[in-house]
């Protein structure tokens, strides 16, 4: 009778820790995202979160163009003493081509260089896409693979890199690039690097 009472007893010891590790870990996911919303909240912007690389050297890489583009791009080309922006994008992806407009734009005013990094896209697709829409860039890498995106922490696309002339990357931008964005924060820090 022993043995049978002692079998009985080990399922109910069994759901009680698990009740217990339930009421622990549910709680706990709930702070962390209420930690990661309320960063959200504070900055006053969703798109706004922290990269581990702002202030480090931009990732080793050299990648080929698309063939449209007489020029590739790779790290080099970020260590030259000029600001320069990079532009993370493809021909699949709907909000790049809402902020296309911007960075010809930007290109046609001179105020500062922009370098494409064209993210897990074939090189037919991009070629034909900045035939159809232009080419803003001084340069453009096919990461086909998006082994590049990775090193650069890209998560989601478009995103905008400022780097300075040391090549260090010191401001990530999520999203699409607006005039706003780039009246407000993009330009005004050109400016200051450049001093």
């Amino acid at each position: 009778m022993n043995q049978h009472s002692d079998i009985e007893k080990t399922p109910i010891k069994s759901q009680r820790k698990s009740k217990a590790l339930f009421f622990i870990l549910v709680p706990c996911f709930f702070i962390i995202l209420a930690g990661i919303l309320g960063f959200q909240l504070i900055t006053g912007d969703p798109r706004t979160i922290p990269s581990a690389l702002i202030d480090k050297p931009v990732p080793k890489f050299n990648l080929p163009p698309p063939p449209s583009s007489q020029e590739g791009f790779s790290d080099n080309d970020l260590r030259n003493g000029e600001v320069v922006l990079v532009n993370v994008f493809a021909s699949w992806c709907g909000p790049c081509l809402v902020e296309h407009p911007l960075l010809m734009d930007l290109a046609k005013s001179n105020n500062v260089k922009i370098y494409g990094l064209n993210y897990k896209d074939s090189l037919e697709n991009s070629s034909s896409w900045l035939k159809r829409y232009g080419n803003p860039y001084k340069g453009i890498g096919s990461d086909m693979d998006g082994r590049v995106g990775i090193d650069w922490g890209v998560y989601g696309i478009p995103e905008t890199f400022i780097v300075d002339g040391d090549g260090r990357i010191r401001f990530k931008h999520v999203g699409i690039l607006t005039r706003e964005d780039l009246s407000e924060v993009v330009l005004p820090l050109i400016s200051e690097l450049r001093r």
